[in-house]
């Protein structure tokens, strides 16, 4: 078969893409190297909505975070992925700073983003009591929210597969070859698919892949930034997402809630060689909780329950990158998506439809497209009496697995059934938080083994953590 379009990369821009192609009469296949989609960036940030007042002005960047915000509550309502618009204060600590603030403030309405306002900083702390008493000047977003990014990947993604998109995983690609129209993409086990178009949405990977076509244009610069989470005991700390203001290196260190009720800070913006560069190092540790504690000085650091890094994939001219390679019509390249990608990704994926077009993909809109999901939380959304009622027609969810998050063996199977099914213990981590709470699997992870094991029809010993060979057992004594 030739597809369509074949797009390379299931992070969340890729998948945002996946959906809205999915709205045409196409052949899609969209290809990720991972065990399961949401693997790279998608699934280590800060889950931040960006109000669109930091991009430079005439950017694509100011551009599509602009028109992605209201686009991107749409979608997440329509996939059922929990966000909140809780709005988000970029702090000054004294005059220098404050010049930056009103600054951004101005650079936010020449983007267009309105509902924006200058506060004091006591103003501000009567609206968050914990903010430190050092800071003097408030930028308050009010448009601005939080998402959880690796569950909005993942419902793009199944909404995509509902609408006919086919999902290749372990697919490493290694070759592309452009020939009589099409373009064939091989895998380093020798698999191979052809496609009349080629979307690159490969991330960390995307210079590289651009390379295979010949396409020498960009660079990606790998940045690493680390993040400590706090347990829900800490996550009434703050509402709003608390912002420092921002440097050249990017947006500072924040303090945030996340729309699961823990309390996230961080990251930090170090350059590391490859984008598999995810180590949490000592020094990154003390730079998070140092500049979080000049913000919220109240932060109690001994709730932290797990760290983590992801590594934003960066270019030189500080842009979005999208466009045709160079002397080809076929092959698109939507690379440098880093903050605020995750804002503009539902306008990112729009505007890469349109490019298409404008290069020659024509097919007509389906009539039968569903762009909803079933809502994956509906069970833990339910009243007691509601739950009680459900549990008797469906016992597997009165069974709770994860005791931290409370976690029933039915929302697990369903996670394991419904597309993108989860195929190892980190990808029902992300689908269902078990393993999420305070023990960190401690407790849960055997039994979430055991029913991989049964849903796929294999022994435990095959089950991994996260593919290849992240196997947690090895043989019974």
């Amino acid at each position: 078969m030739v597809y369509d379009v074949v797009i390379a990369g299931a992070g969340v821009i890729g998948g945002m893409l996946a959906r809205e192609l999915s709205r045409r009469e196409l052949r899609i296949c969209l290809l990720e190297k991972e065990n399961d989609v949401a693997c790279g960036a998608s699934k280590a940030n800060s889950g931040i909505i960006h109000g669109g007042f930091d991009p430079e002005p005439g950017t694509l960047k100011a551009k599509l975070n602009a028109d992605g915000v209201e686009k991107l509550y749409r979608a997440a309502e329509m996939l059922h992925v929990p966000y909140r618009r809780n709005g988000s204060f970029v702090c000054a600590f004294g005059p220098e700073e404050e010049a930056s603030v009103r600054a951004l403030y101005e650079r936010g309405l020449t983007n267009g983003i309105r509902g924006m306002s200058l506060i004091s900083g006591e103003e501000a702390r009567k609206r968050e009591p914990n903010l430190s008493p050092a800071v003097t000047l408030v930028l308050d977003v009010p448009t601005a929210g939080i998402i959880c990014p690796y569950e909005l990947t993942i419902a793009a993604v199944g909404n995509a597969m509902d609408n006919g998109v086919e999902l290749k995983l372990n697919f490493e690609i290694s070759e592309i070859h452009q020939e009589d129209g099409f373009c064939t993409v091989t895998a380093a086990d020798g698999q191979r698919v052809q496609g009349r178009y080629v979307v690159n949405c490969a991330g960390g990977y995307s210079d590289r892949i651009a390379a295979m076509v010949g396409d020498h244009s960009f660079q990606i610069i790998p940045r690493a930034g680390e993040y400590l989470l706090l347990d829900k005991a800490e996550g009434s700390r703050v509402s709003h997402t608390i912002f420092q203001t921002p440097s050249k290196e990017g947006k500072g260190v924040l303090v945030t809630p996340t729309v699961d009720g823990n309390l996230l800070i961080g990251p930090t913006a170090t350059r590391v060689e490859t984008p598999e560069s995810r180590q949490i190092t000592p020094q990154g540790i003390s730079t998070v909780t140092r500049l979080a504690a000049k913000s919220v000085p109240g932060v109690d650091f001994r709730q932290v329950i797990t760290s983590f890094s992801g590594v934003r994939s960066s270019e030189a001219g500080g842009d979005f990158i999208i466009r045709p390679a160079a002397g080809s019509r076929s092959f698109v390249n939507v690379a440098a998506i880093d903050s605020p990608g995750l804002t503009s990704c539902v306008a990112i994926a729009e505007y890469t439809v349109a490019l298409l077009r404008e290069l020659g993909l024509k097919a007509a809109l389906k009539a039968d497209w569903n762009g909803t999901r079933e809502n994956p939380h509906a069970f833990r959304e339910m009243n007691d009496s509601e739950k009680d009622a459900y549990i008797k027609e469906h016992p597997d969810y009165g069974k709770i697995v994860c005791r931290c998050e409370t976690v029933s063996e039915g929302e697990i199977r369903d996670a394991i059934r419904r597309n993108p099914g989860a195929r190892d213990i980190d990808g029902v981590k992300r689908r269902t938080r078990a393993g999420m709470g305070r023990c960190q699997s401690g407790f849960c992870m055997p039994m979430v083994m055991q029913l991989l094991a049964e849903e796929n029809q294999i022994p435990m010993e095959q089950v991994t953590k996260k593919g290849g060979s992240s196997n947690p057992l090895f043989g019974r004594i």
